[in-house]
């Protein structure tokens, strides 16, 4: 084997398991309370479950991991990356630019990726509640004695976790990949110790278990799909995360390791329970010898806080394509890595996960009790996942035909409808919970997004188009400063505000003056050339500035590639001018009622700065402000 070959395997290997503790980490610790509740919502809590009911849940588990998590993610929908990267804002970006999207498509693909970011948000606060939870929770098994503690333990560990965030994940993240190998190696070895238990456990492959759950259980079996589901929770982590290992290293991991262990484990919890049903209130930790619990409980609170550690950095990065694409206001982002692009840190996100993740651990207080409000969110982004990536994306890759289109986007969206239909019924059970967090970010998001193109439309009215002011500039000269000027503007084809504004008060024009537009693509990384320019004669340039959407919007750093820019040596001969509207509303705008606009114009004070946002030197920022009614 030559030496290319071997680093090529060896660099593959570090990347599963790289993805080992990033992306598996959610559905990694789902056998911490997945048998336990479904088998729960069967017999009901403290009742002891039947032998027919062991086998139908856990053959409903393993044909759910088949084809919600094999089948539909890892060898379809991860098909559908944009340039790479996967997840809801991907899959939005790559579905507009689908041919197949009509306008009316595009309306609703809009809708559909604000309502998909909203509830992984919801995720991002539920995951970390319940993992975290449910591993200290196994320290009752131990003794009743420590009962009391496992709620103010976890709220320690999810504290330290959100205090934490500050620091990046540079320093520990290598650490992930390891401890979840080792955590999945555990869940086989306790699996097999379960089927070794009770062998005919196995039998539970066959779909017949199933389905007799189905026609004996009738309307009852409809409640423990919802438990079910459990199991298949963090099929979004896989998409989501896909840019950072890419898509052959997470397949490798889920089909060669994760998946087995899982069903070892399933397996081996469903073994012990038809060996000894009294094992049915936490059959995960009773497979456990009693030397081994407390290993157990701490390995398992390890594997929860790296599941949450992924779900509140995906949540960092979502939030960061959001405002890119145009959905959130701008919010500090800080760069936790000099070397890794992806590895930031949102404090805004960071302290709004926190307070929910806080107030669902004192609310609820057990794992059984949250898991009621697992999964609502869950499914509801199963279902746009489904409808983006067949209904729009992977036709349009593979050339399907409208019936192929029709007939996979209606096998895969039964599967989803039927969960999501399953965990309504718990809405009134605490399923509220992330509906009701779902539809304030949605509401937030779709309020800011609608109030900026308001905002576009009202100052459209006192714009001044370009070529007159430029016409009108060297026609009637006026003194030229030394130095260059940068006018941040949003349109190519207007006068930035600021310019206008420092000509009517000023009279002076800096001698070499570059009006910039940045532009950001639907792609994640630039591809071609960062910063286009435009000579516009009279010392004037047009640049246009290109980010992926998944990249930092450093201006300066990208003038650097201008030819204008070249030998730009000292930032410090440069003015960046930014134009700042004050908006005020008297009243009802373009559908948008006076409630809403005084939300957005919320959002926009406390948004954070053009200056911060694009990275521009703060001494040498110079705004100009208007006051604009609505």
């Amino acid at each position: 084997m030559s030496s290319v070959q071997e680093g090529s395997r060896h660099h593959l290997s570090a990347l599963v398991v790289g993805a080992l503790g990033v992306v598996f980490g959610d559905i990694g610790t789902s056998p911490l309370y997945a048998v336990k509740e479904s088998l729960a919502a069967s017999a009901g809590h403290g009742a002891l479950p039947a032998p027919a009911d062991v086998f139908g849940v856990i053959s409903m588990i393993f044909w759910s991991l088949l084809i919600v998590i094999t089948i539909k993610y890892v060898l379809f929908i991860m098909r559908a990356d944009n340039k790479g990267e996967g997840g809801i804002m991907a899959l939005t970006a790559l579905a507009l630019r689908s041919p197949y999207a009509t306008p009316l498509w595009r309306i609703l693909i809009n809708f559909l990726g604000i309502c998909g970011l909203a509830l992984f948000f919801g995720d991002g606060v539920i995951t970390p509640a319940i993992s975290v939870l449910s591993a200290v929770e196994g320290l009752e098994l131990a003794t009743p004695v420590l009962q009391p503690v496992v709620v103010p333990v976890t709220l320690v560990i999810l504290l330290s976790l959100f205090f934490f965030q500050r620091r990046g994940t540079a320093g520990v993240g290598a650490l992930f990949g390891p401890v979840m190998l080792l955590w999945f190696a555990t869940l086989a070895a306790l699996g097999v110790y379960g089927i070794l238990m009770h062998p005919q456990i196995l039998a539970a492959i066959d779909p017949r278990h199933a389905i007799s759950f189905f026609v004996e259980h009738r309307g009852q079996a409809f409640l423990v799909l919802g438990a079910v589901f459990l199991s298949v929770t963090g099929a979004e982590a896989l998409y989501a995360d896909m840019g950072h290992f890419g898509c052959r290293p997470i397949q490798l991991a889920w089909l060669l390791l994760v998946f087995p262990a899982l069903m070892l484990n399933y397996f081996g919890q469903g073994g012990l329970i038809l060996a000894n049903p009294e094992t049915v209130k936490n059959p995960f930790y009773l497979l456990a010898p009693a030397w081994g619990l407390y290993p157990l409980v701490g390995m398992a609170t390890a594997a929860t806080v790296i599941a949450s550690q992924a779900v509140i950095s995906g949540a960092f990065s979502a939030a960061r394509q959001a405002m890119q694409l145009g959905f959130l206001p701008r919010m500090e982002v800080v760069h936790t890595s000099t070397e890794e692009e992806g590895q930031i840190y949102v404090p805004t996100i960071n302290w709004i996960l926190l307070v929910a993740v806080l107030i669902l651990v004192m609310g609820f207080r057990s794992s059984s009790n949250l898991a009621s409000a697992y999964g609502i969110a869950v499914t509801g982004a199963m279902v746009i996942d489904t409808t983006l990536a067949f209904g729009v994306v992977l036709r349009t890759m593979f050339g399907w035909t409208a019936l192929v289109t029709l007939l996979s986007t209606l096998f895969f969206l039964l599967f989803d409808v039927v969960f999501f239909a399953a965990n309504a019924l718990k809405i009134p059970e605490g399923g509220w919970f992330p509906l009701l967090l779902g539809g304030c970010i949605f509401l937030l998001m779709s309020t800011w997004k609608r109030g900026v193109e308001l905002c576009h439309h009202v100052i459209h009215k006192g714009e001044i188009p370009l070529e007159p002011f430029l016409r009108q500039v060297a026609d009637d000269p006026v003194p030229r400063s030394p130095g260059s000027a940068v006018y941040l503007s949003t349109n190519a084809a207007i006068a930035p505000q600021a310019l206008v504004q420092n000509l009517q008060h000023h009279w002076v024009i800096h001698e070499t003056v570059a009006i910039v537009t940045i532009q950001f693509l639907d792609t994640p990384q630039l591809q071609g050339e960062r910063v286009l320019q435009q000579n516009l004669g009279n010392g004037f340039h047009h640049l246009t500035i290109r980010f992926g959407f998944t990249e930092t919007p450093d201006i300066p750093r990208a003038l650097q590639q201008s030819p204008l820019f070249q030998d730009w040596s000292n930032p410090d001969e440069t003015s960046f001018f930014l134009g700042r509207t004050a908006f005020f509303a008297e009243r009802a705008r373009l559908g948008l009622p006076l409630w809403r606009i005084q939300l957005f114009l919320w959002l926009q004070r406390n948004a954070s700065s053009a200056a911060a946002w694009f990275h521009l030197p703060s001494h040498r920022v110079v705004e100009m402000g208007s006051r604009v009614i609505l």
